[in-house]
């Protein structure tokens, strides 16, 4: 059962490029299911492990990447986990591609309500839920309900 050491309110803060945008994707990947201090613990490995996070590097990782990095016991090793971390910086290229920058793609979603953006963000990128999907706009300073709200709402989908 996790305990209040699990869990943290993640800082609210913009990303100062695409890189920082991915690495907030690839923490709400890795955070599903596992305690947030575990997590926070090893993420100066997984910053180097998936380089700085670099779109185009990660983008352009291979099957000998992703067996590499199941072998990297400075991370959370699961091979699904890792191959969505790819495919979500392949997603994050062509949406850099359309719109100039992962910022200006979140700019070009501004006039819809935040459930639509976290639905269609949900179904952009692999291993993305609601929770995911709420840190991640949380912790990119987005727009987000309030998480009593948030929640309510997630318990009457159910």
């Amino acid at each position: 059962m996790a305990g209040p050491d699990d869990y943290e309110i993640p800082p609210r803060i913009r990303p100062e490029d695409d890189a920082g945008y991915l690495e907030k994707i690839t923490q709400a990947v890795f955070q599903a299911g596992f305690s947030w201090r575990v997590i926070r613990q090893k993420w100066p490995n997984f910053q180097t492990a998936f380089a700085g996070f670099q779109v185009d590097k990660v983008a352009a990782f291979t099957a000998e990447d992703v067996e590499r990095l199941v072998e990297d016991k400075g991370i959370v090793r699961n091979g699904r986990k890792i191959e969505a971390t790819i495919h979500n910086a392949r997603v994050c290229q062509e949406l850099i591609a359309q719109h100039g920058s992962f910022y200006a793609y979140l700019r070009s979603r501004d006039g819809e309500d935040y459930y639509a953006r976290a639905k269609k963000f949900c179904r952009e990128f692999k291993f993305m839920g609601p929770m995911g999907a709420y840190f991640f706009f949380w912790s990119v300073d987005e727009d987000v309900p309030d998480y009593e709200t948030w929640r309510a709402e997630q318990e009457q989908q159910r």
